[in-house]
């Protein structure tokens, strides 16, 4: 793949780092915060970072089963997150060749739809099984998940950067 002008040349990434992220996120959306329309979706978040930057590691059958894992923790509709998470990876890794091309501040851009598609999908289950409207307060958690997107980027890239000039014998 050509890289843009000025793109550092990042070290593979680790898969244990890979998952232990991914759990993380998992952990923090289980905190007992409790649930506000407005908060944001740190494993959506994380996982659509994982689906463009690694979309062979972690793809949709990954964002399946965090699903289904959210689904059991929040007592929801079984299957609700699990069918949010698995169009928001689809749509990412169908975006991410695109979407590398751009800066992070761009990209944060570039991602607000597939939030913005995740929490409607959400919504939409949760109606059609009778559940209450959340309210115009829902709008905003998409708009803070991609505020969060530069935050997560430089975080979860951080291993991956090697430095300037490891060696002077060696170019890259």
């Amino acid at each position: 793949m050509i890289m843009r002008q000025g793109q550092q040349l990042l070290l593979p990434a680790n898969p244990v780092f890979i998952w232990g992220s991914l759990l993380l996120a998992l952990l923090v959306n289980m905190l007992p915060l409790g649930r506000t329309p407005w908060m944001p979706d740190i494993l959506a978040l994380v996982l659509v970072f994982w689906s463009v930057h690694q979309p062979l590691r972690v793809g949709i059958g990954a964002a399946f089963i965090f699903g289904l894992c959210m689904d059991v923790h929040q007592t929801a509709l079984l299957g609700q997150h699990a069918l949010a998470y698995t169009a928001l990876s689809f749509f990412a890794i169908t975006i991410h060749r695109r979407l590398l091309w751009f800066s992070v501040p761009s990209q944060a851009v570039q991602v607000v739809p597939l939030f913005f598609a995740a929490h409607a999908i959400e919504l939409a289950i949760r109606m059609l099984a009778g559940g209450v409207f959340p309210g115009l307060g829902a709008l905003a958690a998409p708009a803070i998940e991609a505020l969060l997107w530069p935050l997560v980027s430089v975080l979860l890239l951080v291993p991956q950067r090697r430095a300037p000039d490891p060696d002077e014998n060696r170019p890259i």
